[in-house]
């Protein structure tokens, strides 16, 4: 690869470590019944840790990750937490116990942790102003594939295999990922002599932990639950805690100053929106093909493909035009689209077409590639190279919250109008009435959640109407104090 620009070595690099990162978070999600009989536990809580585990080491370490590139040297821990990814993936594959499996997932989670917000600092630093909006559109192909592609082939290796290639399939694409890292990727040296800000490591660990936690587990326990509670408000008094200790610092863990930047406000507000009309809605759709519609997972991950197809056509393109046109009116016609899709679902019926329901699916799709990407391009464009890596821990690690909160608001506007599902013991019919008073229930609390969803977004596509981009002057990336790029070793590279 030696005759590819530096700036698309580090695209290859990225995308490829980044990709496998991200669709273990909903890889799992198929093989929990099956793990369930596997480690013979009766109950789903038990094995839902496997899930949750992955999840909060995700929040946990992903603070971390810029302070300890700016420390020890950003490619030298990308590296390091794609190997302990990988690593964790082995130990996964060969556990013999439930508890050891979710140890596993925790390791998985701590090598994740930093690899996104990492690969994204390096993306960004590598491409010059006028081109990272097509550098994010690449990127943004995994971004939007690798969720919808995990159920599919959990569903394919759990029916024909066995649970246990769902976590050996990363192995051989890890360390051929840290291979090429090691290989394609330049180091810009970490400022060894910063001293570890333990009091933000602390706090941001069980403010993001707890926050995390508590959102997860609100839909099950309910928010009057004093785990719940106890959960939001420990996590709530440290996250005060850690932005107290962070203003105060010059070195800390994140540069929390960065939000005296209008555009690094208006790209994480509308990012954090986002997240929660997009992704906080994807997890209604799926149980609604199951429980209602009687499909296997399998099938259901199917039927969602349309979702990943679409946007992973879309995003690229989108990013092209972005450098070209600005966000705003990206923006505005993907969260515009994504009303009009959500008020649809809204509508969803015992009898609605399979068809009918991949196309729309296909226009969500669409939205989401219009939109996924751009708002974290806009809340990085005027960050100085040096600040790439915390910018970029700090706009990830808060999105995960977001992204929870939506997930768990939404999750509980569906449980109080459906109820518990009848359970009815094996080889008895059901009870035809207590089934369809389910079934409509269901779709009410469906309507409701996607309406609510409707209503995020359309704050969503007001507060687009702030991101730079046509119809006014398109603005460019402010002209940043001169230094060296942080990935780009010379101008030749840059030029190509």
């Amino acid at each position: 690869m030696k005759n590819i620009a530096y700036k698309w070595q580090v695209a290859i690099s990225v995308i490829f470590g980044s990709f496998m990162v991200i669709m273990d978070a909903t890889v799992v999600n198929v093989a929990l019944p099956k793990l369930q009989t596997a480690f013979n536990t009766g109950s789903i809580s038990d094995v839902q840790w496997i899930i949750s585990a992955y999840t909060l080491a995700l929040g946990i370490i992903t603070p971390l990750s810029g302070f300890l590139a700016d420390r020890f040297g950003i490619k030298k821990i990308y590296l390091a937490s794609l190997a302990a990814f990988t690593l964790g993936s082995l130990l996964c594959a060969i556990a013999p116990s439930l508890p050891i499996l979710i140890a596993a997932r925790v390791l998985q989670g701590i090598g994740g942790g930093s690899v996104i917000p990492l690969g994204t600092a390096m993306l960004f630093g590598a491409f010059p102003a006028e081109e990272r909006g097509a550098a994010f559109g690449v990127f943004g192909i995994s971004l939007v594939m690798a969720p919808a592609l995990g159920p599919i082939i959990s569903g394919l290796f759990v029916e024909y295999l066995d649970w246990r290639f769902i976590f050996l399939i990363n192995i051989p694409i890890g360390v051929l990922g840290v291979y090429m890292g090691s290989r394609l990727l330049k180091e810009r040296k970490g400022e060894g002599k910063q001293r570890f800000d333990w009091g933000g490591i602390v706090t941001s660990g069980f403010a993001f932990g707890l926050l995390l936690y508590g959102f997860s587990t609100a839909e099950k326990d309910g928010w009057g639950s004093t785990t719940v509670l106890s959960s939001l408000i420990i996590g709530s008094l440290s996250l005060v805690a850690f932005v107290v200790i962070e203003l105060r610092r010059n070195d800390g863990l994140v540069d929390l100053r960065l939000f005296r930047k209008p555009i690094f406000i208006v790209g994480n507000v509308v990012g954090w929106v986002s997240v929660i009309a997009l992704f906080g809605a994807e997890f209604l759709l799926p149980l609604y093909l199951q429980n209602i519609r009687g499909l296997t997972a399998l099938e259901t991950g199917l039927l969602l493909l349309p979702l990943a197809l679409t946007a992973g056509v879309i995003v690229p393109f989108a990013g092209r035009f972005s450098d070209k046109i600005g966000a705003r009116p990206l923006a505005v016609i993907g969260f515009g689209l994504l009303l009009i899709n959500t008020w649809q679902l809204s509508n969803l019926a015992m009898d609605t077409s399979l068809l009918y329901i991949g196309f729309l699916l296909a226009l969500r799709g669409a939205a989401l590639g219009m939109v996924v990407q751009i708002t974290q391009q806009v809340a990085l464009r005027d960050i100085a190279p040096r600040a790439l890596p915390r910018a970029s821990s700090l706009v990830n690690s808060s999105r995960l919250i977001f992204q929870s909160l939506g997930v768990a608001i939404l999750a509980t506007i569906l449980t109080l109008t459906t109820g518990a599902r009848p359970n009815f013991a094996p080889g008895t019919r059901p009870d035809p009435i207590a089934l369809e008073a389910y079934r409509q229930n269901f779709l009410q609390g469906l309507e409701n959640a996607y309406q609510a969803t409707f209503w995020v977004g359309l704050v969503a596509v007001t507060l687009s109407l702030f991101l730079p981009g046509w119809p006014f002057k398109k603005a460019t990336a402010t002209q940043l104090p001169a230094e060296t790029p942080i990935f780009i070793p010379n101008a030749t590279e840059r030029a190509a």
